[in-house]
């Protein structure tokens, strides 16, 4: 699976749905810009958080999504991984299963 084009379709999917919805997106990206502002965490350990609950959610594309956002952020592997640890261990067997596919799209997010 190719994480890029994935979050391509995705994103052509909501652009579809937001034409339809436009207030609820626009609270939506109001909602995001609120809670990724820098404060007490700063948005990279935001971020984080996110992809917890993106891999217990079992959501693949707020995975990519997060997943790309850490990458931007300049996330090591090491951070990225220790972070990974730490979700299976609190999800089991499936957070473990999702992580692995996490790793995966860093790796290619980050290869780009």
């Amino acid at each position: 699976m190719s994480w890029s084009n994935f979050l391509d379709e995705t994103m052509a999917r909501m652009a579809t749905l937001q034409e339809q919805t436009p207030a609820t997106f626009d609270g939506f990206n109001t909602m995001g810009k609120a809670a990724k502002k820098s404060g007490a965490l700063d948005e990279k350990t935001k971020e984080l958080v996110a992809l917890g609950i993106s891999i217990a959610t079992r959501c693949d594309s707020c995975i990519g999504f997060h997943v790309k956002s850490l990458v931007r952020l300049g996330t090591t592997r090491e951070e990225f991984c220790e972070a990974l640890a730490m979700i299976g261990y609190m999800g089991g067997g499936p957070s473990i299963a999702y992580s692995a596919k996490a790793l995966e799209a860093f790796d290619e997010f980050n290869a780009a």
